[in-house]
């Protein structure tokens, strides 16, 4: 059993450079783009959406598009299909516009969407349970949805990358799958895709570039510095701790998107049931002074789990604020306090000591596992940080007391 605790939002980032110096030196055709977002460790590789979260890839590169999306206030409009009717609680009927092609040229009409939603639910971890389908009529440019529970958020699901419409007839060869979108993928590997434009897109605004490279790069540090020495065109993903490096020549775009820095109780852990524990625990962690001082106010403080300037968001919850003198009252009533003089509460004669799961891609999560292991040192618990990759072992077996991790909250704005 776990709990979440929101610890910040981050803020999305997109640096662009701004001048020929940094455009690809053997190839003004050749956009060069890298993000720490692309690769195995972050389950993005390839474009196969039906697999782990590689939609996203298939989406975010232009590869793949999905029956309806979202604008930039969160509402949901018709991408690939043109309209949709629900005959009842349980079924949608979707038209799919008339002119839409897949990059092989075949038309994406119900029995293309219907295979390739069939397909999404048999191999897909997170889809089966969303959709809840139980069948799918293809007839023409419908598709007639029926699922065995009543789905309201039907539509925003099927705005999931996941949903991605692909031609699953054409099958996967080499990470690569047949999309709709203004680009197609040449070559796809563990840690890039090349794209060329889509000769058969069916959009009204047709690709401009003649080839892009996007670069997965786990290392935060190592992109920012790539940017800096003409490596990249675009780059996702750079330290909030870097952009000084940046000041002159070169666009920032960035904006408070619904990914927070979380972290979860472990409920097994039995220092961890006590609710008195958990407040201390979320008291102690000085969120002002991470997203202020060192992330040089490139984040916002969060109180739930959603930002305030969604519909939905969380201005108004009641979320325990930083107070070091009543996060130890809270741990003396839970019995812990400091009895041999050492520096940490103890309670029949252990120290209260708790391991802090966390990982490395994301180059912010080290710095606030460091920061939280100093703040709750002042109130007398000891934390031992794990900062791997390799993360997901300790989680299985259920090796962390505290786990640190980025994780987007509204996904399908839901």
């Amino acid at each position: 059993m776990k709990k979440f605790l929101a610890a910040i939002f981050a803020t999305t980032i997109l640096m662009t450079g701004c001048g020929d110096e940094n455009i690809s030196k053997d190839d003004k055709n050749t956009f060069i783009y890298g993000t720490v977002s692309y690769g195995e460790p972050m389950e993005t590789m390839g474009t196969n959406p039906h697999e782990n979260y590689s939609g996203w890839s298939t989406l975010r590169y232009g590869i793949g598009e999905t029956l309806f999306k979202f604008n930039d206030n969160m509402e949901l409009e018709p991408w690939l299909a043109e309209s949709f009717e629900r005959l009842d609680d349980y079924t949608i009927r979707i038209k799919i516009k008339d002119n839409v092609k897949f990059s092989n040229g075949k038309d994406v009409n119900g029995i293309a969407v219907k295979r390739c939603l069939e397909t999404l639910v048999a191999v897909h971890d997170r889809a089966p349970k969303d959709l809840e389908l139980d069948s799918i009529i293809a007839n023409g440019n419908f598709v007639t949805i029926k699922s065995k529970e009543k789905v309201p958020s039907i539509l925003n699901y099927l705005s999931d990358p996941y949903a991605c419409i692909i031609d699953v007839n054409a099958g996967e060869i080499d990470n690569i799958v047949v999309g709709t979108g203004p680009y197609k993928a040449v070559v796809a590997d563990y840690a890039h895709i090349e794209l060329v434009p889509n000769e058969n897109y069916w959009g009204e605004v047709k690709p401009k570039l003649k080839r892009i490279i996007v670069r997965g790069i786990n290392d935060g540090d190592t992109l920012a510095i790539g940017m800096y020495n003409g490596e990249f065109d675009a780059v996702q993903g750079v330290p909030f701790t870097t952009l000084k490096m940046f000041v002159n020549g070169y666009k920032i775009s960035r904006v408070n998107t619904s990914r927070v820095y979380q972290i979860t109780f472990n409920f097994d852990t039995p220092e961890l049931q006590d609710i008195n524990v958990r407040r201390a625990i979320s008291m102690a962690i000085d969120k002002e002074n991470f997203t202020k001082v060192l992330l040089e106010d490139n984040g916002t403080i969060a109180v739930g789990a959603f930002p305030a300037n969604m519909p939905f968001g969380d201005e108004k919850v009641n979320a325990p604020s930083y107070n070091l003198i009543n996060a130890r009252k809270l741990l003396a009533a839970a019995g812990w306090q400091d009895t041999n003089g050492d520096g940490y509460v103890d309670k029949d004669g252990k120290n209260l000591e708790l391991r802090y799961l966390t990982y490395t891609l994301r180059p912010e999560l080290p710095m606030l596992a460091g920061v939280t292991q100093a703040d709750l040192k002042l109130i007398g618990i000891k934390l031992e940080v794990n900062a791997t990759n390799d993360y997901r072992h300790f989680l299985e077996k259920g090796e962390y007391d505290l786990y640190c991790n980025s994780i987007v909250t509204a996904p399908t704005g839901d």
